[in-house]
């Protein structure tokens, strides 16, 4: 039985140029890099679209890659990174959408807030601040330890139960206030 090579050494090798290291490095964490698009954006157009967009900087980003922390800790980073780029682009496309309606049928209301209450908490946690929004997200749904969550924000563990306890109190405030 032939053992699969490390993917620190599959990372060297796309450095240097080897395609099919690559193509490999790439297959063998396609699903994780999907898993958090979709986990994070909750659609399966967007996290196709964004696992693609991962995949295709992947070629440039890989450089970077100092193995400080585990291959599939950085590649979670880049996607969350890709993920954010993603909603900015959204939201930025949906205000000059929603201007151009407002321009076209002043009429028009926002769409009314679902009455799920677990849609209205992770709602209200795609608005917090980025850090704090990952960190919940970590934690909350993706079930990641405080230190895996640290290593993967490439930051302190005390950091991350910061930035939990802050959007707890987030949290409060705002479903409270709705």
């Amino acid at each position: 039985m032939m053992c699969e090579p490390a993917d620190q050494i599959l990372v060297q090798r796309s450095v240097a140029g080897d395609r099919a290291a690559f193509a490999e490095l790439v297959g063998r964490h396609y699903d994780l890099i999907y898993r958090v698009a979709f986990k994070w954006c909750g659609n399966q157009a967007d996290a196709e679209d964004i696992a693609q967009t991962v995949c295709i900087k992947l070629g440039k980003a890989i450089r970077s890659f100092d193995a400080r922390s585990a291959f599939s800790s950085w590649l979670y980073r880049v996607t969350i990174n890709a993920v954010r780029d993603h909603h900015r682009a959204e939201k930025s496309r949906q205000n000059r959408d929603n201007a151009a309606s407002a321009l076209a049928d002043p009429m028009v209301q926002p769409e009314a807030e679902t009455d799920d209450a677990i849609d209205e908490v992770w709602a209200a946690v795609a608005e917090l601040p980025d850090k704090q929004r990952d960190a919940v997200t970590l934690i909350y749904s993706e079930g990641k330890s405080h230190a895996e969550a640290a290593s993967i924000l490439n930051c302190a563990e005390s950091t991350v139960s910061w930035h939990v306890h802050e959007a707890k109190k987030r949290l409060k405030g705002a479903l409270v206030a709705t």
